[in-house]
């Protein structure tokens, strides 16, 4: 009887040790409300290269900032990739690899690309442990910011375990050579017609969800990976919970059942361009009635003056688009989708981040961190700017130089703005049908206008015009 009792005891205590076990991953389920449609209305996300957020480079620094980012408006954490990078055929500069460096000092300043994957489950420990990269999250979720991780499913590095243990799921030349997509000597393509590989792939992703608990995937260069991949791994990944999807694309086929939001590599080119003087604002007109024609109503876009490629290999905003920049900054935001911002941008980063070496971007707060502050809010705040799954109405407001004036209105819930501005570096006077009174935005100033007023815009000048 002894035996029996004490038996139940044992069974007892079994049960309630494994209830409090169970209690923190409940807790840690439920510190940020699951990802809905609406997330995307009225979001801002921010990209954060960890790597060369600090001098430390590390999750810890980047964590203490999370609070600001809340302050620009953001609700949607987008990581650069976080794991070990791999060591064989490692890019140092140019087309150079590390082997062909002899200088140990030399090569040990080459960190590789963020992209060549070694291990799709470590995490690099320059940036810090897997209890950094938790506390991370957790600290996002407290402030009502969801983290989506870079994926890269494209390629491994050349010494990624599947290398040798499975050679199999990678693409091979007509010799049986495994080969690199593009000219990224520093990786190898997989090749998703094995169906084993798609099944691995699958098992690394969910790890993510369950063990960090974060709330989706940026996924780098989605249209070279089949679209019934992506369409599968969506749905697997909403079983655990609901999670949001970016692609590094623009493909409308991605965007009926895999992915949330697409880049929007065409609106960003067509800008750089209006920046230089080498189109005008019909090629935005034009672009604008295309995206029509060949994209759902709830397809988003993320609209963005820098990332993290256009920076390093194409230069800074402030190169490419001159005194233009804040405008189109500003754009972004008005603009139906979500705006991207890309870190360093919101301390007027004017250089190039190193791609394959350690890097760090200012913290001196100058003049654009008022700006994203005010652009994020009134993001937030105002339905007339939303621009996920139900967005605002989005309507052309015709004036007398359209080559010259962009301006256009926005209108959800009986709330609406204009937005006007000059895209050229030429002073600008024109007429325009908007009449009202409205607050400038920007400025805190009320405005009237007055039917077919003459007006006038400054080179690259924009307002905000919200009506009373």
């Amino acid at each position: 009887m002894k035996k029996i009792i004490l038996s139940t005891l044992v069974l007892i205590t079994m049960l309630s040790c494994k209830k409090e076990t169970e209690k923190p991953v409940e807790a840690k389920q439920l510190d940020i409300a699951a990802i809905t449609p609406e997330l995307s209305e009225n979001s801002v996300i921010y990209e954060a290269n960890i790597r060369q957020y600090s001098p430390e480079g590390t999750f810890n620094e980047f964590t203490k900032d999370i609070p600001k980012l809340k302050k620009l408006g953001i609700k949607i954490l987008w990581i650069m990739p976080i794991h070990e990078v791999g060591v064989k055929n490692r890019k140092a500069k140019g087309n150079l690899s590390i082997e062909a460096i002899t200088d140990t000092v030399e090569k040990e300043k080459y960190l590789g690309s963020p992209y060549s994957i070694k291990d799709y489950r470590s995490i690099n420990s320059n940036y810090g442990t897997k209890e950094d990269f938790k506390k991370l999250v957790k600290t996002a979720h407290e402030n009502g910011i969801y983290v989506i991780l870079d994926w890269v499913a494209n390629h491994t590095s050349w010494d990624h375990a599947w290398v040798t243990q499975h050679p199999e799921y990678y693409t091979h030349d007509k010799n049986g050579k495994m080969i690199a997509p593009f000219d990224w000597t520093d990786v190898a393509e997989l090749d998703y017609n094995n169906q084993n590989l798609r099944k691995a792939m699958l098992e690394d992703m969910k790890y993510w969800l369950t063990e960090f608990n974060i709330d989706g995937f940026r996924c780098d260069v989605a249209a070279e990976v089949p679209t019934d991949f992506w369409e599968n791994t969506t749905t697997e990944l909403n079983k655990i919970k609901p999670v949001f999807m970016l692609m590094e694309a623009e493909k409308p086929e991605l965007m009926k059942k895999a992915f949330d939001m697409q880049y929007a590599w065409e609106m960003h080119h067509v800008m750089n361009e209006i920046a230089k003087g080498e189109k005008t604002i019909k090629s935005f007109d034009d672009l604008l009635k295309k995206n029509d024609s060949v994209y759902q109503n709830d397809d988003i876009s993320m609209n963005f003056t820098s990332n993290h490629d256009e920076n390093s290999w194409n230069g800074t905003e402030y190169e490419r688009m001159g005194d233009a920049a804040e405008t189109f900054a500003a754009l972004t935001f008005a603009l139906p989708g979500m705006p991207l911002i890309y870190n360093g941008q919101e301390y007027d980063l004017k250089k190039r981040l190193k791609f394959f070496e350690k890097d760090t971007i200012p913290h001196t707060v100058g003049k654009m961190m008022t700006i994203y502050e005010k652009l994020g809010k009134l993001k937030s705040e105002n339905p007339a700017l939303n621009g996920g799954k139900n967005p605002a109405s989005y309507n052309r407001i015709l004036t007398s130089d359209d080559l010259k004036i962009l301006a256009f209105e926005r209108e959800k819930s009986g709330n609406r703005i204009i937005f006007v501005s000059n895209l050229t570096k030429a002073n600008a006077a024109f007429t325009a049908p908007i009449e009202g009174i409205f607050t400038d935005y920007m400025s805190g100033q009320k405005i009237t206008f007055a039917k077919d007023q003459k007006l006038n815009l400054k080179p690259w000048e924009y307002k905000i015009l919200i009506a009373e």
